[in-house]
């Protein structure tokens, strides 16, 4: 009799060949037109392999976290220069179990408390705040610089008060600030940094991959973002406490480290006397955390181990489509500003930014609106000046000065796209329209 296991791993082959000619048949490019195809500021990009690994992982019927997940971990946190890499749902999951993590009782005199202050920008993405409030600590609001859109530094020293513990920060679409300036200062002040890398995948700041100059940092997955799992995101950090604290907070606060599936991982699975429970109950259901159930499935994970793969050519696209567009609108200058880079980063840019000058004599909406009438899609830098937002307005918070460049960029800037899925005829549309518009023909 024929080895089950063998005609099985015939039929699993033959299916994945199978995918790879479905993906050839299924997935061709149009032709673009312009005016009439979609220039999208985003979007998965992807190959036979990726969906062949997702296959793969769907036969195996895993449904939770498993040997994809573990591979991906491993090989995420090499890439980005990390010991430990924790896979979650999402990137905004990722910042909330990095926050959390800092109220962690394993952090013991050093644990963050209600009302404790965290420095974090006002020019930002809602879910890199939200968690600050969602663990009753307090936001300080600092403006950012402009044109860089990195944090001000020397707006950090305004915001220290006897209450701040914590910095939270995000390389604004895929630029980095002066992250080594920032860890100076938070090691010189005994807080806690985190960077929020969730554009900012594949950029290095002197050399150094963003993500390592904190003591954790987050990571998002979702499809607009460097490398995709279409959900998903990670924590990063170089310290085994964190890792153990945020392992916790994800796999619903348990304080047992075992994988999904397997039991007795310490070899002390009913040895344990913890709290208020009697001594020897069961390790798998004791809880040392406040925590959720943040997993994702090992098919996501699938895809993202596939993904890494295409990292690499990923970044240089990203790079060599921005420099495209800042050649061809570099005329613009009087127009608009475009984003400055710090001489010691090199980014991984997430979208093309560009601020409409006060004196550019049109408003930046006005410009949208045509842009998108042309199939050219845009985006707002997220929230603008997030204490201007209605969620934020009566939480508890502090602000540090005017937010002047916040302000600036609520009101006049905005980001096309130069992900790897753009052609140059699509870059090419963008900058003629914008040129098109700037120069009075706004309604061509």
């Amino acid at each position: 009799m024929a080895d089950p296991g063998s005609r099985a791993d015939a039929l699993r082959a033959q299916i994945l060949g199978l995918v790879a000619e479905y993906h050839a048949a299924a997935f061709t490019d149009a032709p673009f037109v312009p005016g009439t195809s979609p220039v999208p500021v985003s979007g998965r990009v992807f190959g036979a392999s990726d969906i062949q690994h997702v296959v793969d992982a769907g036969l195996d019927f895993w449904l939770t976290t498993g040997r994809f997940a573990a591979q991906f971990e491993r090989e995420f946190a090499q890439v980005m220069g990390a010991r430990h890499a924790m896979l979650v749902n999402s990137g905004s999951s990722a910042n909330l179990c990095a926050v959390s993590a800092l109220t962690s009782h394993l952090l013991e005199d050093r644990a963050l408390k209600p009302g404790d202050e965290v420095i974090t920008l006002a020019a930002g993405f809602p879910t890199t705040v939200n968690p600050i409030l969602q663990n009753g600590l307090v936001p300080v609001f600092v403006d950012i610089e402009l044109p860089s859109y990195g944090v001000d530094v020397a707006k950090l020293a305004a915001a220290l008060s006897p209450r701040t513990r914590a910095i939270i920060l995000a390389h604004a679409l895929g630029n980095p600030f002066d992250a080594a300036a920032v860890a100076a200062f938070a090691k010189a002040h005994d807080l806690y940094f985190i960077e929020d890398c969730c554009d900012a995948v594949g950029a290095t700041f002197d050399g150094k991959p963003v993500g390592t100059f904190g003591d954790l940092a987050t990571v998002s997955f979702y499809p607009a973002h460097h490398i995709t799992m279409g959900e998903g995101g990670c924590v990063l950090t170089q310290h085994p406490r964190f890792k153990r604290i945020v392992e916790s907070l994800r796999d619903w606060g348990r304080d047992c480290w075992c994988d999904p599936g397997k039991d007795n991982t310490c070899g002390k699975r009913f040895d344990h006397q913890m709290g208020g429970l009697p001594a020897g109950y069961d390790h798998k259901y004791t809880y040392s955390h406040v925590g959720y159930n943040l997993k994702l499935t090992d098919m996501q994970a699938a895809i993202g181990v596939a993904q890494l793969q295409r990292l690499p050519g990923f970044v240089t696209a990203r790079r060599r489509n921005h420099d495209y567009l800042v050649a061809m609108l570099s005329d613009l200058e009087s127009t608009f500003e475009l984003a400055t880079v710090h001489p010691k980063a090199q980014p991984s840019w997430f979208g093309f930014l560009l601020r409409v000058r006060e004196e550019a004599g049109f408003e930046r909406n006005e410009l949208i609106r045509f842009l998108e009438s042309r199939r050219i899609a845009t985006r707002l830098l997220f929230g603008g000046n997030l204490v201007r937002q209605p969620a934020y307005r009566d939480v508890p918070h502090r602000v540090v000065g005017e937010l002047t460049h916040s302000d600036q960029v609520m009101r006049g800037s905005f980001w096309v796209g130069c992900y790897p899925g753009l052609t140059e005829p699509m870059l090419d549309w963008i900058a003629t329209s914008i040129h098109d518009f700037a120069r009075g023909g706004k309604r061509a």
